[in-house]
């Protein structure tokens, strides 16, 4: 019997050891990712004002704090989940960037089912959205991902 219970005991597997973030240099990185995603979606409203031209009905693009305000939230969380990601895992870029696919594609789900009811709404509009999510999420992925692996210990 004890050897069942050695056996099951030495499967389980071993707690993850907290990581040594230098949290001061992980707060401007996440400051910078936070301000990237903001100004790489406000480039995409701006060309799509010019390319696509805005219907002023459709409310959600009606003008650019939207924009500002769907950008400056998300971007926070991710900030914030990835940090938790880096004290309490051993593969955070891994994990934030699976997690980040499955929540870019749920954010997408609206844009293809609720958004054209809305009044004013377009193909293009719609399409513009859709640009702002993956753009979006590939600044925050490869900023979080990529300038915060020097830093961990």
């Amino acid at each position: 019997m004890s050897s069942i219970a050695l056996s099951s005991s030495s499967s389980s597997p071993a707690p993850v050891a907290p990581r040594a973030v230098r949290w001061g240099r992980f707060a401007l990185v996440g400051l910078g990712t936070v301000i990237a995603a903001v100004l790489s979606n406000l480039l995409v409203y701006l060309i799509g004002s010019v390319v696509v031209g805005y219907d002023p009905q459709f409310i959600i693009l009606a003008n650019a704090s939207g924009t500002i305000l769907f950008t400056v939230v998300p971007a926070i969380v991710a900030v914030l989940l990835y940090a938790a990601l880096m004290r309490f895992t051993s593969n955070p870029a891994r994990i934030f960037t699976n997690i980040a696919i499955v929540v870019l594609v749920l954010s997408l789900i609206p844009d293809l089912t609720y958004i054209p009811s809305v009044p004013g709404a377009s193909s293009a509009q719609t399409a513009i959205l859709m640009v702002m999510h993956v753009v979006a999420a590939a600044v925050i992925v490869s900023i979080l991902t990529t300038q915060t692996r020097s830093q961990r210990a």
